[in-house]
């Protein structure tokens, strides 16, 4: 999660505006590009803002490096401006600076966990193995079509079990009460491998017939799932070259789960 001074950056810098630089080299600190009234804007802080503008596709150029800093001197101007109108004092400002604040630290606690804990090339290979492994024999992938539904409580996830098994559509119930994104598509994922699904998902699904939802409700962080297996298909497996970028990133989010599995379970969480 970059600063918000970044993210003004991606959506006004990159056009390339300019405002006044004056440059006066012999009164900065020494890892400083400006100074606004007194207030340093670090070389740092302007690289930051390049590699942001790199990332979304721009090429470096002085000019590109000139917008930049003389976004930061405008964001500068800005905020001291809002700082003497007493708009920092205001509990909105103090909403959004400490919801900036958390995603900020959020972020780079992950990026942290994630720089001392990373996927290596051996772990993709033997993921790889791993799951060419688990194929047996035929050496097929199986892949299910899954539609899925989620509600807080196990109580809701039994109401809703309990409507599809007197008839009523898994597509009508999730649309009617699926706190996920994909309800307006009735629940839909798509087609997904048991491998590169939680292993609480992944156990119920390959017991699941075509047609069939899964017969009880399933805990997950986010919530209780009923899944529906809406179809199956096999297919032959990819060359580790194909398939190690989708292998990689599984890994990732596998570790980032486990991750914040265990933070969950070390702390004391209430929600109203």
């Amino acid at each position: 999660m970059k600063l918000h001074y970044i993210r003004f950056l991606l959506s006004t810098a990159i056009t390339l505006s300019f405002v006044t630089i004056a440059h006066s080299q012999n009164s900065l600190p020494i890892n400083a590009a400006a100074s606004v009234n007194g207030v340093i804007i670090s070389n740092d802080m302007v690289e930051q803002g390049i590699q942001a503008a790199l990332s979304q596709g721009q090429k470096d150029s002085p000019e590109l490096r000139n917008a930049v800093l003389g976004k930061i001197i405008e964001i500068s101007l800005l905020s001291q401006q809002a700082e003497k109108n007493g708009l920092a004092d205001s509990d909105k400002a103090n909403t959004q600076l400490a919801f900036i604040r958390q995603n900020y630290l959020a972020d780079l606690e992950l990026s942290t966990f994630m720089s001392k804990n990373p996927v290596t090339d051996a772990d993709v290979q033997a993921e790889y193995n791993r799951e060419i492994a688990s194929l047996g024999p035929q050496g097929m992938i199986i892949e299910y079509k899954v539609s899925d539904l989620v509600v807080a409580t196990e109580l809701e996830a039994l109401a809703a079990l309990a409507r599809t098994k007197k008839g009523e559509s898994f597509d009508k119930v999730v649309k009617s009460i699926s706190l996920a994104p994909n309800k307006v598509q009735g629940g839909a994922v798509g087609w997904v491998q048991a491998g590169q699904t939680l292993p609480q998902i992944a156990n119920v699904l390959v017991t699941l017939s075509k047609g069939q939802v899964s017969p009880a409700p399933i805990q997950m962080p986010q919530g209780w799932y009923l899944i529906k297996l809406e179809d199956k298909k096999s297919s032959k497996p990819p060359t580790f070259e194909q398939a190690k970028a989708a292998i990689r990133n599984g890994l990732l989010q596998k570790k980032q789960y486990e991750f914040l599995s265990q933070l969950r379970q070390s702390s004391n969480i209430v929600v109203r």
